[in-house]
């Protein structure tokens, strides 16, 4: 392992990766609590200060970890989870889906800003290797995988919370809730499977790629 190429994209990642996750959770509260339920905000986690929402292991241990053992091949990590009792908001059922989807959208909004640095860096001339251009670029793909892998429709997953708040009460939505506990461990078993690289993550990315772009075209046909 060259340890300066690690070091490297580290410092690539850090801000990207800090920010999404920093957005992502805070996001969560913000929602929760405009739809009635302040259990975040009391215990200090709507907040943009980073260190309310790094896990030391999720965050940072497990990353680096999986980063030496795979060469860089396979990275994941977590935050910590913002606390949302469901029950609290206004309209349970409606709202949860509106909760979860705060995250990734957050995530989406922040590849959308990293794609429009992106433009206005390359404008200004910057060569293409240049750390900040790297660092965009992180950013843009950070929290694409971010808001594609959240939205996997499985317990504990921002998606499966959306699954479970569009399905009607009875047998599916009461299957959802019997596997939550063992949810982690299942989308664990398909991630290292690959089913959801190949069959979720990358659909979805491209997808948003390709809406970034659409997004990004005037910008750049006007600055470049």
């Amino acid at each position: 392992m060259d340890i300066s190429n690690l070091i490297q994209t580290v410092l690539i990642y850090a801000l990207p990766v800090i920010f999404a996750i920093t957005v992502h959770e805070a996001a969560h509260g913000y929602v929760a609590r405009y739809f009635g339920d302040n259990t975040a905000e009391v215990m200090g986690r709507v907040t943009l200060n980073p260190m309310k929402h790094i896990d030391p292991i999720g965050t940072i241990l497990m990353p680096l970890m999986l980063y030496f053992a795979t060469s860089g091949a396979f990275l994941f990590g977590y935050a910590k989870p913002v606390p949302v009792n469901f029950g609290r908001l206004r309209h349970p059922k409606r709202d949860m889906i509106w909760v979860a989807l705060a995250g990734p959208v957050s995530n989406f909004i922040q590849a959308i800003v990293w794609a429009l640095v992106l433009v206005a860096l390359v404008a200004a001339g910057l060569d293409t290797e240049n750390f900040f251009i790297q660092m965009a670029r992180g950013g843009i793909l950070v929290n694409l995988v971010m808001w594609a892998f959240n939205l996997f429709p499985l317990p504990p997953l921002d998606g499966g919370r959306v699954l479970a708040g569009l399905l009607p009460n009875g047998p599916a939505q009461q299957f959802l809730a019997r596997i939550e506990p063992y949810g982690f461990f299942i989308v664990m078993g398909l991630v290292i499977a690959g089913v959801v690289s190949n069959y979720w993550l990358r659909p979805l990315m491209d997808a948003g790629y390709y809406v970034i772009n659409l997004i990004i075209t005037p910008l750049k046909a006007l600055l470049l």
